[in-house]
């Protein structure tokens, strides 16, 4: 099936019986936890890609809300990236990424709300045109990112936030720390970066998650990601970036 962002002007590809099919964007980083559980799990199925600011009726008939991702299967639809990737783990149980500790699960629930905080400053910076905006929006980023390098620290056993291997928080913390890069590529802006020894703990599960094939197949290269940010600021993105004509 093509790559290709479907847009208003496009039908719907037919569903096939009992075929697993995810309604994703490449670029959206929501879609892109989804995504990383399909391919951890080796999950069979399909993707159809939507143009988020061109949507097509028909894909908003099946999600009103107009997001991704959007997982369907027959006549089962669900949506938002917490609620695809848990059920795929339970429905897929091979390589359980939730943890059975009822405890731990609640704790990751905890650092999974605090990603939305560590978001709405994140692109707010990348948004802003203001530079004493941004440096304060830095200042906020770098608490975030001190609440998650102490709650690394907490965890010894490493260098996963699920200790020795990934847990479901691992994948829906890796589209944010992906794309933290573009700051520094967007706003010029040397701070921007990971500092190994200001976060040291940050720093080594970035270098264990970039070795797992699950991300390195769905990876962006931080350029890559700057492109695509640069084309939403200016009211033009490219869906199709990368593929081939």
């Amino acid at each position: 099936m093509s790559q290709r962002a479907l847009g208003q002007d496009s039908t719907c590809p037919p569903p096939k019986p009992g075929v697993l099919r995810l309604y994703s964007m490449r670029f959206c980083p929501f879609a892109h936890r989804t995504r990383l559980v399909l391919s951890h799990k080796n999950i069979p199925h399909e993707v159809v890609n939507i143009n988020l600011q061109n949507k097509p009726q028909w894909f908003l008939d099946l999600n009103p809300l107009g997001q991704v991702p959007v997982l369907q299967i027959d006549d089962k639809i669900i949506a938002d990236s917490t609620a695809t990737s848990e059920w795929l783990d339970d429905v897929y149980p091979e390589k359980r990424l939730q943890p059975a500790d009822p405890y731990r699960r609640a704790l990751d629930r905890v650092l999974l709300e605090y990603i939305s905080k560590m978001n709405t400053t994140y692109y707010g910076a990348i948004f802003s045109t203001e530079a004493e905006d941004i440096k304060e929006k830095m200042t906020e980023i770098e608490k975030h990112l001190k609440f998650y390098e102490d709650k690394l620290s907490a965890r010894e056993e490493g260098p996963y936030f699920g200790g020795s291997q990934p847990t479901m928080f691992d994948f829906y913390f890796w589209p944010t720390y992906e794309r933290y890069p573009v700051l520094s590529k967007l706003k010029k802006l040397p701070a921007a970066n990971f500092d190994s020894h200001k976060f040291p703990k940050l720093a080594s599960y970035g270098k264990a998650m970039l070795e797992r094939p699950e991300v390195k197949a769905l990876a962006f290269a931080s350029d890559t990601h700057a492109v695509f940010f640069n084309g939403y600021i200016t009211g033009e993105p490219d869906f199709d970036l990368c593929l081939e004509q």
